[in-house]
């Protein structure tokens, strides 16, 4: 699939929306977006020590270090001067803090339109940025692609989604996976329960368990991987389903930054979409 590039709840600022706007990203899909659309010399900062690979090439550029997705750095933050910042659920406890220095944006993706809310962001960004032309352009581009995989996709392998975390699995149904794509969900066996903690449930999988759902394709998001804790042994795992009676079902390992810490972005879900493709073994007709 080519990369979604560009070449050159919703807040609107009382000012409005203009080309010199100076954001100031928490959010990494976000920040490839912008990217992506040819506005990075309007980003001034974002946290650096989270920034995935294919936004390595942001290194060269002078942007401020502004902490950790979970941790930012207040000080670094008001030194940037922005104009607008970008945020989401990451940063809720800092939510204060961040709007006593400038108004925000916040670009959690929720509701039960993956892709609809996507949408709304990029043009939101977009429109900020005053670069609402080419964000039509690369949502045609990406839309038609989607189309096509979806098509591809159509006679997937029966397809499991698990997180790995701390050597422990629990299940993901991800929406750019589910819903985008529309590769279809595994109904959970009776032996398999889902714990609810305060807003947030969770279905935690043995290799037991993943072998009585009996896919043919288990893709891993690899959260400890993604925070630099221990990244999951993927032989071991193998070797586990094997016992467990999984033999024929085969692990692929999704890269972990871009899945557990960013996502949501033009370049991002891209790249998503061509992860998802090449696990699953499906390519469109030429």
């Amino acid at each position: 699939m080519k990369s979604v590039l560009v070449t050159s709840s919703l807040l609107a600022l009382s000012a409005g929306a203009h080309a010199e706007e100076r954001f100031a990203l928490f959010d990494l899909g976000s920040l490839d977006t912008l990217v992506a659309l040819g506005a990075s010399d309007q980003v001034v900062g974002y946290p650096k020590q989270a920034t995935p690979n294919y936004l390595s090439s942001l290194e060269e550029g002078d942007y401020a270090d502004l902490g950790g997705l979970k941790t930012p750095d207040l000080d670094a933050l008001a030194e940037s001067e922005p104009t607008l910042i970008v945020y989401t659920g990451r940063q809720n406890e800092h939510k204060e803090a961040l709007e006593a220095i400038a108004p925000l944006f916040d670009a959690g993706l929720t509701g039960d339109d993956y892709l609809a809310a996507f949408d709304d962001n990029v043009r939101t960004l977009a429109e900020h940025a005053g670069l609402e032309s080419e964000a039509e352009d690369a949502l045609e581009t990406l839309h038609n692609e989607i189309e096509t995989q979806r098509e591809a996709l159509a006679d997937a392998p029966r397809t499991l989604v698990v997180t790995h975390n701390d050597g422990n699995y629990s299940l993901n149904e991800h929406p750019v996976i589910h819903d985008v794509l529309g590769v279809e969900k595994q109904e959970m066996p009776e032996s398999v329960e889902t714990e609810t903690f305060g807003e947030r449930s969770f279905t935690r999988l043995s290799p037991e368990a993943i072998a009585e759902i009996d896919p043919e394709r288990v893709l891993v998001i690899d959260r400890s991987a993604a925070i630099g804790q221990k990244p999951l042994d993927a032989d071991e795992l193998r070797q586990q389903l094997e016992e467990a009676g999984a033999a024929n079902a085969e692990v692929a390992v999704l890269s972990p930054a871009l899945w557990y810490l960013s996502g949501g972005g033009l370049q991002s879900l891209s790249l998503q979409i061509d992860e998802v493709v090449s696990a699953l073994g499906t390519e469109p007709e030429a």
